[in-house]
């Protein structure tokens, strides 16, 4: 067996109701002064509300910080990271979507330790040590609560990640009934997001594991057979738990595997044009599926297995590995995602640039299981941007 390294947060919980026993979880760490990292979104919705009254009634300081924003840029994490040490705060609690737990990692590491998040950017130089962490998604789709990266938009408007297992939590609370009112194009787009990890992980090329293929294998299982379901009826709480729990598995999948060419892809769509991550995930995931497909048909054939349904099964590897692309694509349809870059009101004379940026993400595109060049690139995009140019990227790969 191939040699590898895995590696996961030390505490899980996972409950209805999760939320209202954060104090207990603060206590442990003798914390009398903490930090809530979210954004006035999620605070507005209540989403915080219980995680804030157990805090209170446990007469435990907090200090909010709700300015996260999505695709959080640099200047604001460490906004927050100057507040938390002015507070002198003693643990970081974060409640909300993957931006707002990615602001809490970087939070809680640069206000224990003297590096600057500019010295950071990259794998493994995040070495120094953080405060007390602990992460509590509101959507079904990052994984970020069990990974060990957080990703930043930078002022020239580029994604860089900060890779370290510093940043992988002390405790992931998962609670299903805080993704209840999650609106269906959300729903959607969070959950596409988290089938990406799991099949990117499950094709990754540099640091492909049996652990990881096995999490990833039950997390598409998972998401694939609830995602139609939350997409129709967002209150199915058995449906969400299933959801929540699929991502968590997908985000351990792609913490030990990484992630390739749809993440490198998507990332310039949201720095640049503030499409929402799993948006922009989706929106090029099909295009890079089949510009992959020379590569990785034996692993979407295994994968066409899990997602299915009956009656749709073929039987080369060739038909096999079709199916799981077009298997792919209705789940998009089926969910209502936008099919067109076009859509989000990117033009054509921005494929260029957009292409141009995603190959400055050596970091993912080493993991890609085709080499992808520039070319490649602006020809991806080009298919996103006309759903029906598609055809020819097809073609080029019978």
């Amino acid at each position: 067996m191939t040699p590898f390294t895995f590696q996961s947060p030390s505490n899980i919980l996972f409950e209805a109701g999760a939320s209202r026993k954060i104090a207990e979880l603060v206590e442990q760490y003798g914390a009398s002064r903490i930090m809530l990292v979210t954004d006035k979104g999620v605070r507005a919705a209540g989403l915080t509300g219980d995680a804030e009254a157990a805090l209170s009634a446990a007469r435990i300081s907090v200090t909010i910080f709700d300015g996260v924003v999505a695709d959080p840029p640099s200047q604001v994490i460490e906004s927050a990271a100057a507040l938390c040490r002015d507070q002198k705060i003693e643990l970081v609690l974060s409640v909300g979507g993957g931006s707002a737990l990615d602001t809490a990692k970087l939070v809680a590491y640069l206000a224990k330790s003297p590096d600057r998040l500019d010295d950071i950017y990259g794998v493994g130089l995040a070495k120094g040590q953080r405060l007390p962490l602990i992460l509590v998604p509101t959507t079904a789709g990052t994984g970020s609560e069990v990974t060990p990266i957080a990703i930043v938009t930078t002022p020239t408007s580029e994604k860089k990640g900060v890779v370290s297992p510093r940043l992988i939590p002390d405790w992931a609370v998962l609670d299903p009934e805080l993704t209840l009112g999650l609106p269906s194009h959300v729903t959607a787009a969070t959950g596409i997001d988290a089938m990406v990890h799991a099949i990117e992980a499950y094709t990754s090329k540099v640091k492909k594991n049996p652990m990881s293929d096995q999490l990833a294998r039950q997390a598409l299982a998972l998401l694939s057979a609830n995602i139609r379901r939350v997409f129709k009826d967002g209150r199915d709480l058995e449906a969400r738990s299933q959801m929540l729990f699929g991502s968590m598995l997908a985000g351990m999948a792609f913490a030990n595997a990484p992630v390739a060419a749809v993440h490198a892809l998507a990332y310039p769509i949201g720095a640049i044009f503030h499409v929402p991550h799993g948006l922009s995930n989706a929106l090029v995931l099909p295009h890079v599926l089949e510009f992959n497909l020379p590569a990785a048909e034996a692993l979407y054939a295994e994968l066409a297995g899990i997602i299915i349904r009956p009656g749709l099964q073929a039987t080369s590897s060739r038909d096999r590995a079709r199916a799981f692309i077009d298997e792919m694509i209705s789940i998009g349809q089926d969910c209502a995602v936008p099919a067109s870059l076009s859509v989000v009101g990117i033009t054509r004379d921005d494929l260029k640039k957009l292409s141009e940026d995603a190959m400055k993400q050596t970091r993912l595109l080493v993991n890609n299981p085709r080499q992808l060049t520039l070319e490649d690139a602006y020809a991806i995009y080009s298919a996103a941007y006309d759903d029906s140019s598609n055809r020819s990227v097809r073609a080029s790969n019978e």
